[in-house]
C-alpha cells in the first residue's frame, strides 16, 4: 500500500512521469473513438488531464509548470520548422487572399471577446481564456497565462474558461462547416474547382517559329527575357538531347519546357508556337517518351550540398543532365540556378542512365541518411526562439511591453530557420515522421499538464452560473466569425468550398475540423489552404492574447 502511495500520490519526479504518462496514454486511446464521424485525437489528452485533476491526482507544481512549458515550446517550434520552407511562398496569389480572410476571422472573434468584457462584465483574463478555448488555440492560452503572471494576476481563470469552452470550440467549427455547405453551396455543386492548381510549375512543349531567336543559344535567349524557365528536352530532327547554356536553338526545334502557368503565355510569344499536348497529366510515363533519356527523382542527402545554389554545382554542363523541378515539403519549385538546395529536396533529373548515376553520387540519394534528425539544430533553434520570445517589445500607448513568449518566439524562429537555415549551412531537415513525433510529444505533454492543472475546479466551474455563460459565449465566438467569413469567402471572393474550409480551420487552429473536411472533400485542397493560413493565424492569436490582457487590465 505504501508503494502504491509513493508511485501515484506522493509528489516526486517518478510520480510526475507516471501520472503524465497515464494521462497521455488514456487520452490518446480515447481520442481514437469517433462520434458521428468526429474524432478529437490528441485533444482528448486535455480532457483526460481534467478528469485526473478532478479525481484528486496532482504532481509537484514546479515539475508541472516545467513540463507544460517544455511541451508547448517543442510543439510550436517543430510546427514552425515544418511550415517554414513554404511559409513565405504561400503569400503569393491565393495565399495572400486566404491569409487576409483568416485575419478577418481572428478580428471578428477578438471584437466579440472584448465586447463580452465591456457589456457583460466578464473579467479580461476569463475573456481571453474564452477566446483561446473557442478557437482551440492552446499556444495562445500559454501566451495569455504568461501575460497574466507578468501583470501579477492569477492565470487559473483563463485556464478554466478555456477548458469549459474547448469542446464546443472543436465541434463548433465542424458545425459551421456543415452550415456553410447548406447555406452557400447549391445541391450537386462541386466541392473543389477543377482549375485550382496546387503545383506552381507548368510543363509545356514549344516549337521554335520565332525568327528573332533562330540560331541563338539558350543563354542568349534567357538574357533577353525575365521569364524563368528550364528546358528539359530538345528535339532536333527527331533526335532528343539535353540542352545546356551553349546549345543553339534552330528553326522547328521542339522544346519541353518547365515554367509557371502565367509565364507559359510569354514563352509562347518568345518561342513562336505552343503544342497542344498536355504534359501536366499525372499518368505520364516520362521514361517512355523516348529510348535515349530517362527521368528519375534524386534526394539530396549529402550534407555538403545543403545551402548551395543549384547553379553552383554545374551539374548540367559536367554531366549532360537537366534538373526540371525540385520538390520540397510537398511544394514543386522551378529548378533555377539561384535556387538554394536543402537536405531532403527531391530533384527530378533527366538524362542518360549512366549520367544520372554520376549525379546520384554527387547529391547522395540515400534516404536512410535523412532518417536521423539533426538534434543540434533543433535545440539551437529552441534556444534562439526562447531568447527572442523574452525580448520586451514596446508598443505606443501600452505601459507594459509585450513579449512573444514561449509560444511566439519559438514558432517565429522555427519558421525562419526552416526557410533560411540552409543558406547558413544549417541542417534543418527532419523526416515527416520525426517532425510529427516531436510535435505529438510536445502537444501531449502540454495538454496533459494543462488539463491536470485545471481539472480540480473544472466541474465546479461548469455547475456555476458563470460556467454556463462561458460555454455559451465561447460557442458564439466559435460559430459567428466562421459563418460570416465563410460566406464572404464563397460569395464575395468566389472561393470553392474546399479552400474556404481549409482557411477557416487554419484560422481557428482546428486540426480536428480539418480531419472532418478531408473526409468529405476529395483531394488535398483543404490541407494546402490550412497550411497557408495556420502559421500567420497562430502568430496573430499569440500576440492578440497578450495585447487584450495588457490593454484592458
Amino acid at each position: 500500500m505504501e508503494l502504491i502511495y509513493d508511485i501515484f500520490i506522493n509528489h516526486s519526479a517518478l510520480q510526475a512521469v507516471i501520472i503524465i504518462s497515464i494521462i497521455i496514454a488514456v487520452g490518446l486511446a480515447l481520442g481514437k473513438i469517433r462520434i458521428w464521424g468526429i474524432s478529437l485525437g490528441v485533444t482528448f489528452v486535455f480532457f483526460a488531464g481534467i478528469l485526473a485533476g478532478h479525481l484528486g491526482l496532482s504532481i509537484d507544481p514546479t515539475i508541472l509548470h516545467y513540463t507544460e512549458n517544455l511541451g508547448l515550446v517543442l510543439f510550436v517550434y517543430e510546427l514552425g520548422l515544418k511550415v517554414g520552407p513554404g511559409f513565405f511562398s504561400s503569400f503569393r496569389k491565393g495565399g495572400l487572399q486566404l491569409n487576409l480572410l483568416g485575419i478577418g476571422v481572428i478580428i471578428l472573434g477578438t471584437l466579440m471577446a472584448v465586447l463580452f468584457n465591456i457589456w457583460l462584465g466578464v473579467p479580461i483574463g476569463e475573456v481571453t481564456g474564452l477566446l483561446c478555448g473557442a478557437t482551440t488555440n492552446t499556444p495562445a492560452l500559454g501566451a495569455a497565462q504568461q501575460a497574466l503572471e507578468q501583470m501579477g494576476r492569477s492565470a487559473n481563470g483563463a485556464a478554466l474558461s478555456c477548458a469549459v469552452t474547448y469542446p464546443l470550440g472543436v465541434v463548433g467549427v465542424i458545425l459551421a462547416v456543415i452550415l456553410i455547405r447548406k447555406m452557400f453551396l447549391s445541391p450537386g455543386s462541386p466541392l473543389t474547382s477543377p482549375q485550382e492548381e496546387t503545383d506552381p510549375t507548368f510543363i509545356a512543349e514549344f516549337k521554335i517559329c520565332n525568327p528573332a531567336i533562330y540560331n541563338m543559344t539558350v543563354k542568349q535567349i534567357s538574357q533577353i527575357t525575365r521569364t524563368k524557365f528550364v528546358i528539359s528536352r530538345l528535339w532536333h530532327n527527331d533526335v532528343v538531347s539535353i540542352p545546356d547554356s551553349h546549345t543553339v536553338l534552330q528553326k522547328d526545334d521542339h522544346l519541353l519546357v518547365i515554367t509557371t502557368p502565367d509565364d507559359s503565355h510569354k514563352l509562347k510569344v518568345l518561342f513562336g508556337k505552343q503544342e497542344q499536348r498536355d504534359w501536366n497529366k499525372k499518368d505520364i510515363d516520362w521514361n517512355s517518351i523516348d529510348n535515349q533519356l530517362i527521368s528519375r527523382r534524386i534526394i539530396v542527402s549529402r550534407p555538403s550540398i545543403n545551402g548551395k545554389k543549384l547553379g553552383s554545382l554545374r551539374l548540367r554542363n559536367q554531366y549532360h543532365i537537366n534538373i526540371s523541378r525540385v520538390t520540397r515539403s510537398g511544394l514543386h519549385l522551378l529548378a533555377t540556378p539561384e535556387l538554394i538546395l536543402q537536405l531532403g529536396d527531391s530533384l527530378t533529373v533527366v538524362g542518360s542512365a549512366a549520367d544520372i548515376e554520376k549525379v546520384e553520387q554527387i547529391l547522395g540519394n540515400t534516404a536512410i541518411k535523412l532518417k536521423d534528425p539533426n538534434l543540434a539544430a533543433i535545440f539551437i533553434g529552441i534556444v534562439v526562439g526562447l531568447v527572442v520570445g523574452s525580448i520586451p517589445i514596446a508598443i505606443p500607448g501600452i505601459s507594459t511591453p509585450i513579449k512573444l513568449g514561449l509560444a511566439g518566439g519559438p514558432i517565429i524562429i522555427g519558421i525562419l530557420i526552416g526557410r533560411f537555415g540552409p543558406q547558413f549551412r544549417l541542417v534543418t531537415y527532419t523526416t515527416r515522421s520525426a517532425n510529427l513525433m516531436l510535435r505529438g510529444i510536445g502537444l501531449s505533454l502540454y495538454l496533459a499538464c494543462l488539463g491536470l492543472d485545471a481539472g480540480a475546479q473544472f466541474l465546479d466551474t461548469i455547475m456555476r452560473s458563470e460556467g454556463l455563460l462561458w460555454i455559451a459565449l465561447g460557442f458564439l465566438i466559435t460559430l459567428i466569425p466562421v459563418l460570416i467569413m465563410g460566406g464572404v469567402a464563397m460569395r464575395l471572393f468566389r472561393l470553392d468550398f474546399a479552400l474556404t474550409c481549409g482557411m477557416l480551420c487554419g484560422s481557428m487552429a482546428n486540426p480536428m475540423a480539418l480531419n472532418y473536411v478531408n473526409d468529405v472533400v476529395p483531394g488535398d485542397y483543404a490541407t494546402v489552404s490550412y497550411a497557408s493560413v495556420y502559421p500567420l493565424s497562430m502568430f496573430c492569436r499569440v500576440i492578440i492574447a497578450q495585447l487584450i490582457i495588457l490593454c484592458f487590465i
